[in-house]
């Protein structure tokens, strides 16, 4: 509609230019009162189609084809007033047609058609004739194709230009509808990793458990309670099965298994700080370089699964640069930003290309690459964006942009 709106405004400048040329230039009597009024009636059209669109978020077929007959009855009036069919711009009928074509379905474009053809037969019979006193024959006949010619440039530009940027907004379209139904894919991936996790995580309960009480008995007998090497060996292997019922139970509460529990009210820093001083704990030999310049604390809600996505993050850049890991909290406006930097290898070039897709890893492990996959989405989730870049010095940053109303007390509790 808008391109219709502006096409209109050429109409309109470039009919005031023809109706000037030929009145004035050329001295060829026109009925300007009457073609006037059909210039200020496009005029107001435009005006009350920009005022209809900016209350509107979509535009109908229907309403596009009441604009194209619109803009047909005024070419029909304008060449009726100044030579019906014998008007060399009785082919400006094209530009319609071939709009209508593009912009219309089959039943729509067949009806703006027969308009079409119905006002150009209708202006064989019924025009005001031009009055061309003092001009011969062949005279008549120069004008006429130099008027033919001035419609053709006319037709063959405007179609161009036009055509053009409706060809580029239907494959802006087209792209868009397919990054949607690749999201919709993506989520549903995600729903069906999330059932098998949560699966595998009720089942994986009891065995841990039994290890649990096994370990326990383990301690109490005799013949290994003596040996302090077996007892050192025993309690590692207690803290490991406390570790792995510890990550089941954290994939239960994400998956909305503990809803019983209050949410736990935290701050940004507190947040992060304790989010750090967990994962130095369980990666004790890992160097991580930890800043914090948020600034002014915010109250938000902590989200295991935002803990588990930066987790994640860590996780990665520790297995490409064991001995040095960046994390760096900023704060830019209403966004938290979140960068963690290595001094690995880096993304190979196709990875960075595919950054975010599932099964893209580096590491060569069947069914790997679904860490960074999980991470994009989950902060997807959240209106915040992931992005990822190799750094000149050698290594690689990933960086979350994540909303703070997205994670604010009163977006949580609203969300249920």
């Amino acid at each position: 509609m808008t391109l219709l709106v502006q096409l209109r405004w050429i109409a309109v400048i470039g009919q005031i230019i023809t109706i000037t040329v030929v009145h004035s230039g050329m001295k060829i009597a026109l009925p300007i009162v009457a073609m006037i009024v059909v210039l200020c009636a496009l005029v107001i059209l435009n005006f009350v189609s920009i005022l209809w669109l900016r209350s509107r978020r979509s535009v109908t077929a229907s309403a596009l084809f009441i604009a194209l007959v619109l803009d047909v009855a005024a070419l029909t009036a304008q060449l009726y007033l100044s030579g019906g069919a014998t008007n060399p711009f009785i082919f400006l009928y094209l530009l319609q047609v071939t709009l209508g074509a593009v912009l219309l379905d089959a039943k729509l474009t067949s009806a703006i058609v027969a308009i079409a053809c119905a006002s150009f037969a209708g202006l064989t019979i019924f025009y005001e004739p031009l009055l061309l006193p003092g001009h011969a024959p062949d005279e008549l006949f120069r004008l006429h194709i130099l008027g033919m010619l001035l419609c053709f440039v006319l037709d063959a530009a405007l179609l161009v230009v036009f055509i053009a940027r409706i060809s580029r907004n239907l494959r802006e379209r087209d792209a868009n509808l397919a990054a949607l139904k690749q999201h919709a894919a993506e989520e549903d991936h995600i729903v069906r990793m999330g059932l098998l996790a949560s699966g595998a995580a009720h089942e994986l309960g009891t065995p841990l458990s039994s290890l649990s009480v096994i370990l326990g008995d383990w301690r109490r007998m005799p013949a290994l309670s003596h040996d302090p090497s077996l007892l050192q060996e025993i309690d590692e292997m207690q803290a490991e099965v406390q570790r792995c019922k510890s990550i089941v139970t954290g994939i239960l509460l994400s998956a909305g298994e503990a809803r019983g529990e209050s949410p736990k009210i935290t701050t940004v820093n507190t947040f992060l700080d304790e989010l750090v001083s967990e994962w130095r704990i369980a990666r004790s030999g890992a160097t991580l370089s930890y800043g914090n310049a948020f600034g002014l604390d915010v109250a938000i809600v902590s989200d295991s699964a935002l803990k588990q996505v930066i987790y994640n993050v860590l996780d990665n850049a520790f297995d490409a640069s064991p001995s040095w890991i960046g994390f760096m909290a900023e704060r830019d406006g209403d966004t938290l930003v979140l960068r963690i930097s290595d001094a690995g290898p880096g993304f190979a070039t196709e990875m960075l290309a595919q950054f975010g897709k599932p099964y893209q890893s580096s590491k060569g492990r069947l069914g790997g690459g679904l860490g960074l996959f999980l991470v994009v989405n989950a902060v997807r989730k959240l209106g915040g964006v992931v992005s990822a870049k190799n750094l000149p010095q050698g290594g690689a940053a990933v960086t979350m942009n994540l909303p703070l109303a997205s994670l604010a007390i009163g977006a949580r509790s609203n969300d249920g």
